[in-house]
């Protein structure tokens, strides 16, 4: 008489070891007692989505706080969805957010005790368990065709039941071992199912660390453990590794809450310890009708993490903000501790909001220009520089012209109490700084130089003459008096109350003439200190540029 012992050797006939062995291969990690195992382990079928560095972040930062382990594991398994080359772009990305994981995948190749952290690499761990899940009865054999599952869902969809391979709808369910036998010998093919001992109709009680007790339905589905192509499913897969690989919390999306009765059914029916679970809320946006729905790879720039590096926002910046969708009190934290950062900040699950937060991109470039200005201009350069290798060859070019003249440029009106904070993100320094270099200031001024209209050519050419006098190696008051003594010269009122009294008197006021000489100087309106700017270009330069401006108004 054939068993399900000799169901699983046929299956199975080169598998000896059990899971008494793996227990005793991956025994439990000495750690502190309130220390988190957290692990990031993404599918190779893409980007570095938003949400998943979101996730990662959180994993991180509970394994850190806690003087845990937090590891990188690659569940490549849907090799139809994998995109080549995707798995180093995912730990490359995730290096570049300074998400170093302890153990794991790495840029230089897995590290740790517990591994392979590679799923297409576990094969034999998967089949050691499912073998001994078929000789106790947990799991079977099911050869069932794409065409037999795909009229028993339209049968279950025209009798309105719920749909799925469940109780009388698992065909295979009751095959004995002995049919089953013959039709492997037979050369049928087949994937194995978990055999579920639940009830839908019924609930259990669950727990979430973020969103607290839950009832959820028992799980019924015989779902798929065992491919064809004998690799695992999802399910299956992730309960064996965090086992084995020792998790202690799982933080993954809120779109997974649904499938915790089967993992959790996973776990009870190996006689594994539950893994704790954290699901994580989503990132969402407003649609062009005003309404919320979750980040799209598809058709959101936002989604992929690479677009923000591109664009050149520092990682601790967008770490920062990220962080501050994680913890309602995060910003809070930052207003009263102002020389921390959110390394030294306690992330509580806790205090982790219920709703999908939604993406905001205006908070996202208030906490860069933070981080941006509060960098010595050493430090801005190196970042800057980095960006600029990557993704921008203009303003490399013009950084490696002077690295010097680089540097003090970035900073003016930096080393302060309040520093500027003109840049959001390194992709904005090309447009903002061209005007200091020679070359791209006469393409500026040839392409767009715009004075106020209200005054003559004439007016502006003898102001331009009379800048050539002013003397910017003095301080900066000494400097100012002087122009405002060439506004007087002209007719500009320099008291703003007197201007603002008697407006007609006057051509215009003290900030008119300092407007002609910064446009002329710049070609923008809207700049940093212009004295300082003065100080940085350097008399000859500024002289030229005079000179050419006053040729411009001459033609």
């Amino acid at each position: 008489m054939i068993t399900s012992v000799d169901l699983a050797n046929l299956i199975f006939p080169d598998i000896s070891e059990t899971i008494s062995d793996l227990e005793n291969k991956y025994p439990l990690r000495n750690l502190p007692l309130e220390a988190k195992v957290t692990r990031f382990a993404p599918s190779p079928t893409g980007f570095l989505h938003t949400g998943s560095l979101f996730t990662a972040l959180i994993g991180y930062k509970l394994a850190k706080d806690s003087n845990g382990v937090f590891y990188f594991r690659l569940e490549d398994t849907d090799t139809k969805r994998e995109v080549k080359g995707s798995d180093l772009e995912l730990i490359s990305q995730l290096a570049t957010f300074n998400i170093l994981p302890d153990e794991g995948m790495t840029l230089d190749g897995e590290k740790g005790d517990y591994g392979p952290y590679k799923q297409s690499e576990r094969e034999n761990i998967y089949k050691i368990v499912i073998k001994e899940m078929i000789k106790n009865n947990l799991a079977y054999p099911c050869f069932c065709s794409k065409e037999e599952l795909d009229d028993l869902r339209k049968k279950q969809e025209e009798d309105n039941v719920v749909p799925g391979y469940y109780g009388i709808y698992a065909k295979c369910r009751n095959i004995s071992p002995e049919e089953a036998y013959k039709r492997i010998k037979n050369g049928e093919s087949y994937v194995i199912r978990f055999r579920s001992s639940g009830d839908h109709n019924k609930y259990i009680k669950v727990h979430d660390e973020i969103r607290g007790d839950l009832e959820l339905s028992e799980n019924d589905q015989d779902i798929v453990i065992l491919k064809s192509d004998n690799l695992p499913t999802y399910h299956f897969a992730h309960v064996v590794d965090d086992h084995f690989m020792r998790t202690t919390l799982v933080t993954r999306g809120e779109e997974w809450l649904s499938s915790l009765p089967i993992h959790l059914e996973l776990f009870d029916a190996l006689h594994f310890k539950r893994v704790k679970y954290a699901h994580l809320p989503v990132i969402m946006k407003l649609d062009e009708n005003g309404n919320k729905r979750k980040l799209s790879k598809r058709k959101d720039n936002e989604a992929a993490v690479s677009y923000f590096l591109k664009a050149g926002y520092p990682s601790e910046a967008f770490l920062t903000y990220l962080m501050s969708i994680a913890n309602s009190n995060f910003e809070e934290y930052l207003i009263a501790n102002k020389d921390k950062n959110y390394h030294d900040f306690k992330l509580s699950l806790k205090k982790m909001s219920l709703d999908g937060a939604l993406f905001d991109i205006e908070k996202l470039k208030f906490f860069s220009k933070e981080y941006l200005a509060k960098l010595n201009k050493d430090d801005f350069t190196s970042l800057a520089l980095a960006y600029a290798k990557e993704y921008d060859p203009k303003l490399l070019e013009l950084i490696n012209r002077d690295v010097n003249y680089f540097k003090s440029i970035i900073n003016i009106e930096r080393e302060r109490v309040n520093p500027r904070k003109d840049y959001s993100c390194f992709g904005e320094l090309y447009e903002g700084i061209k005007y200091f270099y020679h070359d791209e200031y006469l393409k500026l001024i040839n392409e767009s130089l715009i004075f106020n209209p209200n005054f003559s050519k004439e007016l502006l050419i003898n102001l331009l003459n009379e800048f050539k006098s002013l003397s910017f190696d003095k301080d900066e008051q000494t400097w100012f008096s002087a122009l405002k003594e060439i506004a007087k010269k002209y007719n500009f009122c320099i008291d703003n109350k007197e201007y603002k009294l008697n407006p007609d008197k006057y051509l215009g006021n003290t900030a008119n003439v300092a407007e002609i000489l910064r446009i002329a100087v710049t070609s923008k309106s809207e700049t940093p200190n212009l004295f300082a700017i003065l100080n940085v270009i350097g008399e000859k330069e500024y002289l030229d540029r005079l000179n050419e401006v006053i040729n411009i108004l001459s033609k």
